[in-house]
């Protein structure tokens, strides 16, 4: 028996990074498991290795800013794998890094829509499904950024974006468990992903403070290297490297799972110590 056997869990941003790497580890352990992106083609192709790895998994299309997708994306989900057990609100993106007067509105809203609108709506309409069920688990991806972190030259729509999610998870958190249903929030530090290719930047010198930090890893493999004091030195801290995606795919695994079954309402760092030196 897999960790999450039997159950059925909705992944935005399946088709890459850290959507996709959660779909394949539910997918491992049990979980039939809905791909939703709005790039079809990447969804398809993580449907089709867990598919031909014997496990159960469809592609859905969908973009997490409108409605109608969100509402048939979870309709589909429940009438072709069965039902719905767990959420993962994940899909989002870096958007533009600007100072905060050269930022247009549509710019802003690029931002908070995916981000933010995005999980709103994806757990406004799972939750019918949820509560049918018996209950279950929703995790959404905010960052230490918004969170923790507000020293990101540039960033203040999504800064702003993950600071409402995580208050958004909250709310959700102690409005829904009288239904059994569990709300938590996890916030990545720095993780190898493609969250980059949707990332623009202009004139962040303008509002860029230079403060020198220990340079990341230095040594191989993630080992520490020597500065010219002869001092230990890595960021961060922690093994000195980021993370692979497929690791915050474990923590994700871990909150959808019944060993969880106790937390609600929670924020967990995956930031290897990042905001211990930066927060």
């Amino acid at each position: 028996m897999g960790r999450v056997e039997g159950k059925v869990a909705l992944v935005t941003g399946g088709g890459s990074g850290i959507g996709a790497a959660t779909c394949r580890t539910l997918a491992r352990e049990g979980a039939a498991v809905a791909a939703v992106d709005y790039r079809l083609e990447q969804a398809e192709a993580v449907a089709r290795e867990i598919t031909e790895e014997g496990g159960r998994a469809i592609a859905v299309q969908a973009d997490v800013r409108k409605e109608p997708d969100m509402q048939a994306a979870v309709g589909r989900t429940v009438d072709e794998l069965g039902g719905l057990t767990t959420v993962f609100a994940n899909a989002g993106i870096n958007g533009m890094q600007c100072p905060i007067e050269e930022m247009t509105l549509e710019e802003w809203h690029a931002t908070i829509d995916t981000n933010l609108t995005g999980t709103f709506l994806t757990i406004k309409h799972a939750i019918p499904h949820l509560r049918a069920g018996g209950g279950g688990s929703v995790v959404v991806t905010a960052s230490v950024n918004g969170f923790k972190l507000f020293s990101a030259a540039g960033y203040s729509a999504y800064s702003s974006s993950k600071a409402g999610q995580v208050a958004y998870a909250k709310m959700a958190a102690q409005e829904l468990a009288r239904w059994d249903i569990r709300v938590n929030v996890i916030c990545p530090g720095a993780i190898k992903t493609n969250i980059g290719e949707r990332t623009y930047q202009r004139n962040l010198e303008k509002v860029r403070w230079d403060v020198k930090m220990p340079g990341r890893g230095g040594g191989q493999q993630g080992q520490p290297a020597e500065d010219d004091a002869g001092t230990l030195q890595r960021f961060p801290p922690l093994y000195g490297r980021s993370a692979e995606a497929s690791e915050v795919a474990d923590l994700v695994l871990f909150l959808a799972s019944d060993e969880s079954r106790y937390i609600t309402g929670a924020e967990l760092l995956i930031d290897a110590g990042f905001t211990l030196l930066r927060g």
